[in-house]
């Protein structure tokens, strides 16, 4: 099956580029829709369906830019809130006041159009394996902010579709409380398969090969397993499907 990847760049140039880190770091057939601003990119988003919830072939990946001719990049990505597509940044900008609000955004990955070639490859190739994609330089700030006590104002949690180990022992988030048995809501056969792997630790790509199936699949089931269960870690699912004895 081809991965549909919508690339939202101003300068062709930097399309180019884009485009052949792309068709480098992934080894599946990929179609690559290109648009130069908002409205174009709005237009071919909207062929896929509404909200592209229930559109039959939606992108699966989107790079994109934050500054263009008709708007900023966050626009979109508010918008796209429960768009079915895994949404990385990619930019010049790797300041506080472009990083926090785009991951509050919903941006799944953060990158650097100015790192190297194979940089960039690594980092995308990491969606496969459930990692997000971040920038060297923007890890680092993110590590910064959160070790000296950064107040959390303009920081968000990376999207869980691209959470891919539970969360460390010494996290501050408070942990479910779950004193009986609970039901998981309206769970398919699949997402129950694709929830036993996971909370057994299992990597995107080796679920999907134990399922026979794509790695984006399985990252789809993921993020609706997620919004089902209203959690937002590997960790928390885990919780859930232990007490279901699913492992």
């Amino acid at each position: 099956m081809t991965v549909k990847v919508l690339i939202l760049e101003d300068n062709p140039v930097a399309r180019g580029f884009l485009s052949r880190v792309l068709k480098e770091a992934f080894s599946d057939p990929i179609s690559i829709t290109e648009a130069g601003d908002l409205e174009t990119a709005r237009a071919q988003i909207a062929l896929t369906g509404p909200g592209g919830l229930h559109g039959t072939d939606p992108f699966k990946l989107m790079l994109l830019d934050l500054e263009l001719p008709d708007g900023n990049g966050m626009e979109l990505l508010a918008e796209l809130g429960q768009y079915p597509a895994t949404k990385v940044v990619t930019t010049l900008y790797s300041d506080d006041d472009h990083l926090f609000p785009a991951l509050q955004c919903g941006a799944d990955g953060y990158l650097l159009k100015e790192d190297r070639f194979e940089v960039l490859v690594e980092e995308l190739r990491k969606i496969v394996l459930g990692q997000p994609p971040l920038s060297p330089a923007i890890a680092r700030r993110l590590l910064t902010h959160f070790r000296h006590g950064g107040s959390g104002d303009g920081a968000a949690p990376l999207a869980p579709s691209l959470t891919a180990a539970p969360a460390p022992a010494t996290s501050t988030k408070a942990p479910v409380q779950i004193e009986q048995k609970v039901e998981l809501p309206h769970l398919t056969p699949r997402e129950i398969e694709v929830l036993t792997y996971l909370s057994k630790g299992f990597t995107i790509k080796e679920i999907a090969n134990l399922m026979g199936i794509k790695w984006f699949t399985v990252n789809d089931h993921i993020k609706s397993i997620y919004r089902k269960l209203n959690v937002s870690s590997r960790a928390e699912a885990a919780v859930l499907a232990s007490k279901q004895g699913l492992v």
